[in-house]
């Protein structure tokens, strides 16, 4: 249970520790590199974070869910590594090493999810950062709306209006500048 793993977590029990960090490794990892699209950036924000989670899980009511409190953490540490850096990091390169399929037409259908997947990431780079947030953590890391709340330290139905705004938002930005996506949702 996880209450339990983090009471010995906070009694400094290092496989606790290593347990927590195994458990919520990816998920970190992954917003970190959304929200920063570097890799070495997100490893460092990711080191960061989890550093912050064991200096402060004795303030965590273990009665609630780690994963939003500890997202909610990792999204401050990459807000606050880009604005320390000053500005939108470069392209996202883990489609370009996705596996490659076995025949010609399973390479074509791959490379255009690729491009798909990495327009999607730039349109939604485009838009503001708290709608790339929401959009992250409900879709892209799959939490349910409680947990974004959560994560983002609002209500409920502050989630559910900001990805209204996001996906209205979102949309606009795909039909004016990428239409590779258009054309992808027809298809």
């Amino acid at each position: 249970m996880e209450s339990e793993t983090i009471e010995r977590a906070r009694q400094g029990d290092e496989s606790a520790c290593h347990l927590l960090v195994e458990q919520h490794r990816d998920a970190v990892f992954r917003l970190a590199y959304l929200m920063l699209g570097s890799a070495d950036d997100a490893e460092d924000v990711a080191q960061e974070a989890f550093i912050q989670v064991f200096r402060t899980l004795h303030r965590f009511d273990a009665t609630r869910p780690l994963r939003p409190w500890v997202l909610r953490i990792t999204a401050n540490q990459a807000r606050n590594r880009r604005r320390s850096i000053g500005r939108y990091w470069g392209a996202l390169q883990r489609f370009a090493r996705d596996q490659v399929g076995e025949s010609a037409a399973d390479v074509e259908i791959q490379n255009e999810r690729q491009a798909e997947s990495y327009a999607l990431w730039r349109a939604v780079r485009r838009l503001r950062m708290t709608e790339q947030e929401v959009i992250y953590l409900r879709y892209f890391l799959e939490l349910s709306v409680d947990e974004t709340a959560t994560a983002l330290d609002v209500a409920p139905g502050t989630v559910k209006s900001r990805l209204h705004r996001a996906l209205k938002q979102l949309r606009l930005v795909v039909e004016r500048d990428f239409p590779l996506l258009q054309e992808g949702r027809s298809g």
